[in-house]
């Protein structure tokens, strides 16, 4: 990651900052519970004492059960914006210095109330010269300079406080570089910008979803210029309370969320496999519901049944159908994920092979989209992925605590020297969201149910049935050469057992543990024979030689090293028998 850099900030700021730091850091002892994963709620209260960068970091932090536990990501969750509102002289300094013109020279009208407003920015309804009304997003008044300090002096303070717990659940240096690069992002209006547009021209108008489009040639660093969307968000209509009585249930507001559930899990599934290129953080607060008049330009969408390509001509079979009357609409592109084809053709695999149930083929998908950090026991990867998924098989979606499932799998994949691609580990969290909003809007649909087709659907359009047929002839034929040679082959191996000369080589489980214990074993009795060696010479040389002063001193010298060196290794014992019951409980809590 290329490093962004950072505003000047005067000297005596940034030591009273980094003072204030490393005080409530001490006060709350934040290090040592966020690396060991303990008591979320003082690391929450401290985060919140330190302001905004921090609690940005805090919010973050709570959707990415990949990087903190399941706890802290509630705790997180609770963590609110110190919502902030700029006078409007503030903000009209800010689009003067960051444009260059004033605000009456690029709207036509502009309203100095913000209908949202929050700690990175607030929003504001104006309308352009042409009359087209629009949200104008600014950020506050140094926001980027302090945001871009604090995280400087967050590193600072690491060094400082010099941490180096052992074994810790978390790295804190892996997690600030991956949060370092997402709040710099998201501060960085212009790459919002450029995503939004780029989301806007894959989405907008596939059936129910739709997405703002942005003004590029208006939107510079501190604001942001985008189409103004109406609407509220979709959290009022999943917390709508569900009837219990089926004879009470109301059928159409039933049929409406299946529906709402449904489009989001197809849309977000042609975001992965078919843009390869998806939004990475839509929790409620960014997703807008808006109901629409009847009679007010009823779309329609044409639901595709049958393509197939004959000759020249392709033809396809389809079917017209009317939108039900309200929308969907994305918010928020500071946080997207890409995927390469490679990887869509992995995470399309992973699904299918869940869907078989095969551990054996779902322990391979991982081993795919995954990075080896060190040697890695295949089998035993797989024997643990067994025992670990087995009981999530016999549980319905509804039941099953997602967060928890991600963070047990990321813990599983580590202690097997498996790091799992970033651009994975984001789709993941985004796949966990998506998964949270449907299951509260309709609780019997699946999302692996609905994604399966298009997955399976996906592999079948990247696979070349010329491709795969040439191989196969090509295999064949090679199969068809080798076979006369097998008789050979089987008279060679006969003479090579009848020689003798035959090997037979087996290799066995942790076998290098195994050896390095069988090896620390022969050390310590030879040092044994040497020390008994050692002190029976001495023995005969103190009793043999009292009159001869160098050969007795020699003798007692012998004595003294022989103690010494048995000290050392019991003191070397002790301290290695402690370190393991150290290790033991970390694992036991």
């Amino acid at each position: 990651m290329t490093e962004k850099k950072i505003d000047v900030v005067s000297k005596k700021e940034r030591h009273a900052r980094l003072l204030e730091i490393i005080s409530v850091f001490r006060k709350y002892d934040v290090l040592f519970n966020f690396v060991r994963q303990r008591n979320p709620h003082r690391v929450r209260v401290a985060f919140e004492e330190l302001g905004v960068t921090f609690i940005k970091i805090g919010q973050m932090l709570s959707t990415r059960s990949d990087l903190v536990s399941p706890e802290f990501v509630e705790e997180f969750k609770q963590l609110q914006d110190n919502v902030m509102v700029d006078e409007f002289s503030a903000v009209e300094k800010t689009i003067k210095k960051q444009t260059g013109h004033t605000v009456n020279e690029l709207f036509k009208s502009f309203s100095p109330q913000p209908f949202a407003s929050a700690s990175i920015g607030q929003t504001h309804l104006a309308k352009l010269r042409d009359g087209t009304q629009v949200a104008v997003k600014v950020q506050h008044e140094n926001v980027k300079e302090i945001v871009e300090t604090d995280l400087a002096l967050f590193e600072q303070a690491l060094t400082i406080l010099k941490f180096a717990p052992e074994a810790s659940v978390v790295d804190i240096r892996k997690t600030l570089f991956e949060i370092k690069r997402a709040l710099l992002d998201e501060i960085d209006t212009k790459i919002e910008a450029k995503n939004g547009n780029e989301f806007y021209r894959l989405n907008n108008d596939q059936g129910i979803i739709r997405s703002p489009k942005f003004y590029s040639e208006l939107s510079v660093q501190g604001m942001l210029v985008s189409e103004y969307m109406a609407g509220e968000s979709i959290k009022k209509i999943v917390d709508e309370p569900q009837v219990q009585d089926e004879a009470q249930l109301d059928q159409k507001r039933q049929d409406e969320r299946h529906f709402l559930a449904e489009s989001l899990i197809k849309n977000f599934i042609k975001q992965v496999f078919t843009d390869h290129f998806f939004h990475a953080d839509p929790h409620p607060g960014n997703i807008l519901f808006t109901r629409i008049e009847k009679n007010n330009n009823q779309s329609e969408e044409l639901e595709h049944h049958f393509s197939k390509r004959f000759g020249g001509a392709n033809v396809t079979v389809s079917k017209i159908r009317n939108l039900p009357p309200y929308r969907l609409t994305y918010l928020d592109f500071g946080m997207m994920g890409r995927l390469s084809p490679n990887m869509a053709d992995g995470i399309a695999n992973v699904i299918i092979a869940i869907n078989s149930k095969d551990m054996r083929d779902i322990g391979q998908t991982l081993l795919a989209i995954c990075d080896r950090a060190g040697e890695v026991d295949e089998e035993d990867f797989y024997s643990q992925l067994t025992v670990f998924l087995a009981p999530y098989f016999q549980n319905s979606l509804g039941s099953i605590n997602f967060p928890e499932l991600l963070y047990r799998i990321m813990q599983l994949c580590r202690n097997n020297n498996l790091r799992i691609k970033s651009e994975v580990t984001l789709l993941v969290k985004a796949f966990g969201l998506i998964e949270g909003l449907v299951v509260q809007l309709d609780p019997e649909i699946s999302m692996l149910d609905v994604a399966r087709p298009f997955a399976k659907e996906y592999l079948l359009k990247r696979f070349n049935l010329q491709n795969a047929a040439e191989d196969s002839a090509v295999n064949f034929w090679r199969a068809f050469v080798a076979t006369p040679q097998i008789p050979v082959k089987i008279n060679k191996f006969l003479d090579v057992l009848t020689q003798g000369r035959a090997q037979v080589r087996f290799n066995y489980k942790d076998q290098e543990v195994l050896l390095k214990r069988i090896e620390h074993m022969l050390n310590k009795v030879v040092t044994a024979i040497i020390l008994a060696a050692t002190i029976v010479g001495s023995s005969l040389l103190v009793q043999a030689s009292s009159a001869h002063p160098i050969v007795y001193n020699l003798g007692v010298w012998g004595y003294g090293i022989t103690l010494f060196v048995v000290v050392l290794m019991i003191i070397n014992d002790l301290n290695k028998r402690y370190k393991d019951w150290r290790k033991k409980r970390r694992e036991k809590r």
